[in-house]
C-alpha cells in the first residue's frame, strides 16, 4: 500500500473541504475509492480448487481493508470503498461479509453485469447470498448499508457503495445531496413550468459554482477532476426530502398514481443543466434516508414495486429498502434480476441496497438508531424463487432500447 499517496489524498481532501466550505457549502464526508479489490489482490483472481471449503485469499482482503481503514482514519478520510466483486472472478463475492464484519467504515459492492455488458445470473445469485449473509451480522441488519448490488455501473461514481475507480492515475469527483432544491422550487410555485425553470436555474447556479471550485483545486493540486454527480439525494428531514418534492408537485402521497410523472419531471430537470457530469446525476429514492419516503412506506402507500418502477425514469434503483428478515436468497435474486435487466435494457446504472432485518416481518416498525435514517416499516416483497429457464445460471445479453 502506498502510504505517501494516502497522505497526499488526505491532504487534498482537507484542502478541498476547506475550499468548498469557504464557498458556503457543507461537506458531509470525504471518501477514498480504490479499483475493484480483485484487481488489488492477485490471489482473488486465481481459480479455487474444486470443493475448497474457504477462500484462501480471505485474510488478504481483510488485512487490506483494515489497513486501508486505519490509514484513512489517520489521514482524516471518513470512508473507503474497495469496489465490487466481479462476475469475471466468481470467487470474489464470498469474502464480502467477512470484510464488512471486520471493519466499520469500509464499503463493498458486487457486480451483477460484466464489464462486457452481459447479465450474469450467477452474479445476481452471488449478490443475493451476500445480502442474506450480511443481514445476520447485526441484530438490525445494518451491515447491508455498506453493500450494494450493481448493474451496468461504470467507474467513477462518487456515491457509496457504488463507487470504484479504474486507471492508474488518481482523480476526484463531487457528489451532491440536493433534494432541498427540488422542494424549494415547487413549494408555492405558480405553475409547473415556473417550478421547473426555478429548479433548473438553481441546479445550474450551484453546478457552476462547484465546478469552478473543483477546477481550481484540480489546477492547484494537479489532480484530475472527473465531474459532479449532481443528484437530488435526500436527508431525513422534510425540507430535504425528495418525497416532499413529489408531493409539492401535486402527488397526494408518494407511491400513488402520478408519482412516476413526478419522478420523470424531477430527473429531467437535471438533464437540462450543463456541467461536467459523472455517476448517476439523477433522482435518488432511499427509503430510510428520506423522511417522507419512510413515512409513506410505513403507511403501505409506497412499495418495493413502486420504487423499481420509478427507476425506469430516474435514480439509483432500490436504496436502503427494509425487508423481512426471513426473505430467502432466491427471493432476493428474483428482485435483483429484475433490476439488472432494467439497467441493461435502458442502458443506465442501477443499484440495490437491500436491508433484510432479522426477526422482523412485513409491516413491523424499524428501530434503527442512526442519525442519517428515518425509521419506517418493513416492506413486503412479492417474490418467490425463480423457476424454469430463469432458474438456471445461464448469462444473457439484452439489446438496449432504441438501438
Amino acid at each position: 500500500m502506498n502510504q505517501s499517496l494516502l497522505r497526499q489524498a488526505g491532504e487534498f481532501l482537507h484542502a478541498a473541504r476547506q475550499a468548498i466550505e469557504t464557498a458556503g457549502y457543507e461537506v458531509q464526508t470525504t471518501r477514498l475509492v480504490t479499483p475493484p479489490f480483485p484487481y488489488l489482490i492477485p490471489s482473488v483472481r486465481a481459480s479455487l480448487p474444486s470443493g475448497a471449503a474457504a477462500s484462501p485469499f480471505q485474510s488478504e482482503v481483510i488485512d487490506l481493508a483494515q489497513t486501508l481503514e486505519e490509514a484513512c482514519t489517520s489521514s482524516g478520510i471518513d470512508y473507503v470503498s474497495l469496489g465490487p466483486a466481479l462476475v469475471e472472478y466468481p470467487q470474489s463475492y464470498a469474502v464480502i461479509p467477512e470484510v464488512l464484519s471486520a471493519t466499520k467504515g469500509v464499503f463493498l459492492a458486487g457486480m451483477m453485469t460484466s464489464l462486457e455488458g452481459y447479465l450474469s445470473v450467477a452474479g445476481v445469485h452471488a449478490c443475493a447470498e451476500v445480502i442474506q449473509r450480511n443481514a445476520a451480522l447485526a441484530a438490525d441488519g445494518f451491515t447491508n448499508l455498506r453493500f450494494a448490488a450493481l448493474a451496468n455501473m461504470p467507474p467513477g461514481v462518487p456515491f457509496f457503495p457504488a463507487a470504484y475507480h479504474l486507471g492508474d492515475q488518481p482523480a476526484f469527483a463531487l457528489a451532491t445531496e440536493a433534494a432541498d432544491l427540488a422542494v424549494s422550487a415547487f413549494t408555492a410555485a405558480a405553475n409547473l413550468e415556473s417550478g421547473r425553470k426555478k429548479l433548473v436555474a438553481s441546479i445550474q447556479n450551484h453546478a457552476q459554482a462547484l465546478t469552478a471550485i473543483a477546477q481550481d483545486l484540480s489546477r492547484q493540486h494537479r489532480l484530475a477532476f472527473t465531474g459532479i454527480d449532481f443528484s437530488l439525494a435526500p436527508y431525513p428531514e422534510e425540507a430535504l426530502s425528495i418525497g416532499a418534492a413529489f408531493e409539492r408537485l401535486g402527488v397526494p402521497a408518494v407511491g400513488m398514481a402520478g408519482s412516476l410523472a413526478a419522478a420523470a419531471i424531477l430527473a429531467e430537470a437535471i438533464d437540462q443543466v450543463q456541467f461536467p457530469r459523472v455517476g448517476f446525476s439523477g433522482l435518488m429514492l432511499p427509503v430510510l434516508e428520506d423522511a417522507v419516503l419512510a413515512k409513506r412506506a410505513a403507511e403501505s402507500i409506497l412499495s418495493v414495486e413502486d420504487l423499481l418502477l420509478f427507476s425506469a425514469v430516474c435514480g439509483t434503483g432500490l436504496d436502503t429498502v427494509p425487508l423481512p428478515g426471513d426473505v430467502s436468497s432466491p427471493e432476493l435474486a428474483a428482485l435483483l434480476l429484475d433490476l439488472a435487466a432494467l439497467a441493461l435494457r435502458l442502458n443506465k446504472p442501477l443499484t440495490a441496497r437491500l436491508m433484510p432485518i432479522p426477526g422482523k416481518r412485513a409491516g413491523e416498525a424499524t428501530d434503527f438508531d442512526f442519525a442519517y435514517f428515518a425509521n419506517s416499516r418493513v416492506l413486503a416483497l412479492k417474490a418467490r424463487p425463480l423457476q424454469g429457464l430463469l432458474a438456471s445460471s445461464e448469462p444473457f445479453t439484452l439489446q438496449q432500447r432504441g438501438i
